[in-house]
């Protein structure tokens, strides 16, 4: 009789798509994030979490790329009929509670939120289902004084955070500037706003993969389509060369100043009143920093800028680091985009009826947090906790004692919890933890009333079953009174 070989045991195995964040990682996201923070809590944002989950009524079809109601979430439904989704953007969520809760919030809004995101895609290299955000939103605002503030804030989060002037540049641009080109060339009709929806969805995206893709790339989206390295085809927008020109023009507006770029666009704008009020609220965005010390070396207009997503309104912008990285393949590139936003004034009206106008920015946390890496920048402290190993099992009371006194100090620290039997497992786990220093007090220096302290980043490592008196004989280990532990730990950490 087979033997019942009972339940299979589950892998040990980390979803397709997901990563874990370990110490390290996780201490300098929040670092970067609380450096972020204070900078939006300076321009008087407040703080707001939402659910992660949301009805799929509510976050809307907004994803980029996406033709169906509930492709790029993750879903499912309810006992009662209704459709959840974990959300897959911040801004959504803003959106319905900026409804919710109109008559007892402040108007404008503004507001700031970090958190975790989730979209249904494809998963690729660096490319993940799961990952955070940092937004800071307004809304209420008609004025592009407010998209103002969101650019010179942005450019001072980024300086806080250690990017330094010359390694970004934030760059604005106006959808309606670009609606009135292409009503220039005769995609866009204002009397009938969904006519050729289907092709400008393809324009905006095509624009956008201007730094990906190059004007050859572009081009060819405009037209009849674009087959990729792989073989694989992008149907085209179908725009005449005649109309891919004038597109092509409005890419290529940018000029020595922004008075010039500025120019340029009222030109190409033509007779089309949407493309002229963007040119002038591109004009008062400029005069507006300007008078605040932001100039074309932190903000800049640039017509390049369009953001792939349909809900964008007004002006948009997208922080760009400058400095070179080397690539897989060794070769020199910009590091790119960390952040990206824009004005979206219809967005709350799908929950009122009525138009609320809105701006916010989104910040790209692994992304910026890499570029910290990249350059050096990241400023945590990712030193382990000062271990207190355990020579005899029945002296917990005073290990204890000895690791109070230290956090009591602000030091973090541990007794090891694990079998003390074996000292070389103790030294092992240290290392392990990136501990900066182990204390060790056996029943010999407990009686002289003294600990050793060793440094083990000056130290040597210590094989795994080196005993006690192989640990005490390196140089960096040191005898103090027990009455100094504190004062000399201190020391070692370079905090006296």
């Amino acid at each position: 009789m087979a033997k019942d070989k009972g339940p299979r045991r589950p892998r040990a195995e980390t979803p397709k798509g997901f990563r874990d964040y370990f110490g390290a990682e996780v201490t300098e996201r929040k670092a970067m994030l609380d450096t972020i923070a204070e900078v939006y809590h300076r321009y008087g944002f407040d703080p707001l979490e939402t659910a992660a989950v949301e009805t799929v009524e509510a976050l809307g079809k907004f994803l980029p790329d996406v033709d169906r109601p509930n492709e790029g979430v993750f879903a499912w439904q309810e006992e009662d009929g209704d459709w959840l989704a974990l959300r897959y953007d911040l801004t959504a969520p803003l959106a319905r509670v900026a409804a919710q809760f109109r008559n007892d919030l402040a108007a404008p809004y503004r507001r700031y939120a970090m958190g975790p995101v989730w979209r249904n895609e494809k998963p690729g290299p660096g490319r993940f289902r799961q990952f955070y955000q940092c937004d800071a939103d307004t809304v209420g605002a008609a004025t592009v004084a407010a998209d103002a503030e969101i650019c010179a804030m942005l450019a001072d989060a980024l300086e806080a955070t250690g990017i330094p002037r010359g390694d970004y540049i934030v760059r604005v641009n106006n959808r309606k500037v670009l609606n009135g080109v292409m009503e220039v060339a005769g995609v866009l009709d204002p009397a009938d706003p969904e006519r050729f929806a289907h092709e400008r969805g393809i324009v905006l995206r095509a624009i956008d993969k201007l730094d990906r893709l190059g004007e050859a790339g572009v081009r060819a989206l405009l037209g009849e389509g674009r087959k990729d390295e792989s073989g694989d085809f992008t149907q085209g927008a179908g725009l005449s060369a005649e109309q891919a020109e004038i597109v092509m023009g409005f890419m290529e507006a940018k000029r020595a100043d922004w008075e010039a770029t500025v120019g340029r666009l009222r030109e190409l704008a033509g007779a089309s009143a949407t493309g002229l009020e963007g040119v002038q609220e591109l004009e008062t965005i400029a005069e507006l920093l300007e008078a605040q010390g932001y100039g074309p070396e932190r903000v800049d207009i640039d017509p390049s800028v369009v953001r792939g997503l349909g809900y964008y309104t007004g002006p948009v912008f997208e922080a760009e680091l400058t400095f070179e990285i080397l690539d897989e393949k060794g070769r020199k590139r910009q590091f790119g985009s960390v952040a990206g936003g824009g004005r979206y004034d219809d967005l709350v009206k799908r929950f009122t009826g009525q138009s609320v106008p809105a701006t916010g920015v989104s910040v790209g946390v692994d992304r910026l947090l890499a570029a910290l890496r990249e350059k050096g920048r990241v400023g945590t402290d990712t030193r382990g906790p000062v271990v207190v190993t355990v020579m005899d099992r029945d002296r917990m009371e005073d290990y204890q004692a000895m690791a109070g006194e230290l956090r009591r100090a602000g030091i973090r620290a541990e007794v090891y919890l694990g079998n003390p039997k074996n000292f070389g497992n103790q030294l092992k786990y240290a290392d392990k933890r990136n501990s900066p220093v182990a204390v060790i007090q056996g029943g010999d220096e407990a009686e002289r009333g003294v600990v050793q302290l060793k440094d083990l980043y000056l130290g040597a490592k210590i094989a795994a079953e080196a005993t006690h008196e192989e640990w005490k004989a390196q140089p960096a280990q040191t005898e103090v009174p027990r009455a100094a532990l504190v004062a000399e730990v201190k020391r070692l950490l370079g905090g006296a």
